[in-house]
């Protein structure tokens, strides 16, 4: 039993220093394009917050959200381009807009290209800045990969 408790206490009282290092979280956007040398303008954010939610809402998304764990996962492969750029991490991106593109119904052109962009706050300015942009790929590729 006190062996049970002593591996369920980590779980139930975390430890301070959890994060190795508190440092910005990149956003993901995206843009369709209708040719890959063509300039991405309208970017869009991939996967918004929700604007307001009920309570009840709030309390099913803590219990069930595999769309938000998706996300999470997003972030965390844009982290890990940020420290050690690998073709897989680039690839989950892809795959993750491409796929949200496919089940919105939304007709993309040929095209997508995303670019993770990070923002500050410095004063009461908020600064965004592009730390990486992707090549463009075909979408068709990216889906039936």
């Amino acid at each position: 039993m006190l062996q049970a408790i002593r591996l369920l206490m980590p779980a139930l009282i975390p430890a301070w220093n959890f994060f190795d290092v508190i440092a910005d979280s990149p956003r993901v956007e995206f843009a369709l394009l209708a040719d890959p040398d063509e300039t991405p303008q309208a970017w869009q954010v991939f996967r918004p917050p929700p604007p307001g939610q009920s309570l009840g809402a709030m309390a099913r998304r803590l219990v069930w959200n595999p769309v938000w764990n998706e996300t999470l996962f997003v972030v965390s492969c844009a982290e890990r381009l940020m420290r050690q750029p690998t073709a897989h991490s680039e690839d989950e991106i892809y795959a993750r807009i491409a796929a949200d593109l496919v089940r919105s119904g939304t007709n993309p052109k040929d095209w997508i290209c995303f670019r993770l962009v990070f923002v500050a706050r410095q004063g009461e300015d908020l600064i965004r800045e592009t730390r990486f942009q992707a090549v463009p790929r075909r979408v068709a590729e990216i889906v039936t990969r």
